[in-house]
């Protein structure tokens, strides 16, 4: 599995001209989920694949040892989101509230 690095001065640095940090933490929340998603997706399509000897239950089933094996390799969500905001990939875009209106 890769390193990886984030420095907390530099995204602070980085959002105190953009904006609040809390926005993009927010951003990242919401990505992460959606690559947990894709994966999780993902995951459930090559495991229907697999064909489950259901007399044998004592022997394990090699190629769900090998799928699981490589989902397990892919980096946490978290990670490919906080990467993904580094690099640029992710902008947050705040709609405006709109003022109450007085009856």
């Amino acid at each position: 599995m890769s390193t990886y690095i984030v420095n907390p001065v530099e995204v602070r640095a980085d959002e105190s001209s953009k904006g609040s940090i809390y926005k993009s933490i927010v951003a990242m929340g919401m990505r992460s989920r959606q690559i947990n998603d894709q994966i999780k997706t993902q995951l459930t399509e090559r495991m229907a694949d697999v064909i489950v000897d259901t007399e044998e239950t004592d022997t394990p089933n090699y190629d769900q040892i090998a799928i699981s094996r490589e989902f397990d390799s892919i980096p946490k969500p978290t990670f490919l989101a906080m990467r993904e905001k580094m690099d640029g990939k992710i902008h947050v875009k705040m709609g405006e509230v709109p003022a109450p209106t007085q009856e």
